[in-house]
């Protein structure tokens, strides 16, 4: 068996995987609640004593941040994870740290087709790096690098890089944050769910958009970005559904951006929890209308493909595919090799 993790500041997502004629296969997964655990290592313990202690042979964990040396001090909790440790301690030969959305980028080539979305064709015989854009709980970006074969994920923070307004209400969003924030605003304060939130109380406190007593109230009952996400779509409240609109054509400004960085001509993709949850607004054209805004370089913009991840274990899946690659590589036999 292979063992993937997804390990979030809130919860950690863990999974058991094997290989089926080459192909990745699912045999079971759990949701953990982070904050309830010493650390990672308490949860893996937990996880396989409940999956009755099966023989893993590699595990990989997908995890927010840098990784140096195959070491990780989380920052939004008191974890440190150190690759070598832990893997000693729990008897497993091959373990590895990557960044979560490097996970993402190896996880991509394992979906099928009913797995992505295609927001905008743009030309798909082109052949090169590509982008990857995740907004969930926060922001997260990669790059998935052609080497003339396949695509290399290379892990970045670009999530974190300042947020630039461009147009008057998002001057006055910036304006807003740097009060809220007491500084500096990265992109990540706009686009992610925090953003949406964000976004909201800024319609609401700075721009006076009305926020009736039912929603008010729904705001305070139910999660906030479901209430923003389901109004917002519907177009039952103006203010969510202006949220989304800014929300929205700030994402595509971002992944337009980054796919100007990395000359992504061989797609732009979008993971995350957040696009799958409003594929509605992603398809009304203001996310497209954005990304595609870049002046001289629009027509380059045009022509890249844009594509939504809707597999929520796809991070898991790259987990799992690299854990089984790298200890290929080490030991000299391939499970997924092996299987066919």
């Amino acid at each position: 068996m292979i063992l993937a993790g997804d390990v979030g500041g809130t919860k950690v997502h863990l999974a058991l995987y094997s290989f089926e004629r080459g192909h990745l296969t699912h045999y079971k997964d759990e949701k953990f609640p982070a904050r309830e655990y010493a650390g990672l290592e308490d949860i893996v313990r937990k996880f396989l004593t409940e999956s009755d202690n099966p023989e893993v042979t590699a595990a990989c964990f997908g995890v927010p941040g840098p990784v140096r040396g195959g070491r990780l001090k989380l920052t939004n909790l008191p974890w440190v994870i150190d690759a070598r440790e832990m893997g000693l301690a729990l008897k497993i030969e091959h373990l590895f740290l990557i960044n979560d959305l490097e996970a993402n980028g190896y996880g991509i080539p394992e979906l099928s087709a009913d797995q992505i979305f295609e927001l905008s064709a743009g030309d798909s015989s082109s052949v090169g790096n590509r982008g990857l854009v995740s907004a969930g709980t926060g922001l997260g970006e990669a790059i998935l690098v052609w080497n003339g074969k396949t695509h290399i994920p290379m892990a970045s923070e670009g999530g974190h890089c300042d947020f630039s307004p461009r147009n008057e209400v998002e001057i006055d969003l910036l304006r807003y944050l740097q009060q809220t924030l007491n500084g500096r605003v990265s992109f990540e304060r706009v686009v992610s769910g925090i953003g949406l939130k964000n976004i909201y109380q800024f319609l609401r406190d700075d721009k006076k958009m009305d926020e009736p007593a039912w929603l008010k109230e729904r705001m305070a009952q139910e999660d906030p970005n479901a209430v923003i996400g389901e109004l917002g779509e519907s177009g039952e409240s103006e203010l969510c559904a202006k949220t989304l609109d800014i929300f929205a054509a700030a994402y595509g400004a971002e992944a337009g951006n980054l796919a100007l960085k990395v000359l992504s001509v061989g797609g732009m993709y979008l993971g995350g929890g957040i696009a799958p949850k409003i594929l509605k607004k992603m398809q009304d054209g203001a996310f497209m209308k954005a990304f595609i805004d870049k002046g001289r370089l629009s027509d380059l913009l045009v022509h890249t493909p844009v594509r939504i991840i809707l597999e929520s274990r796809c991070a898991l899946m790259g987990a799992a595919a690299y854990a089984e690659a790298r200890a290929a590589e080490m030991s000299g036999a391939s499970v997924r090799a092996a299987s066919l």
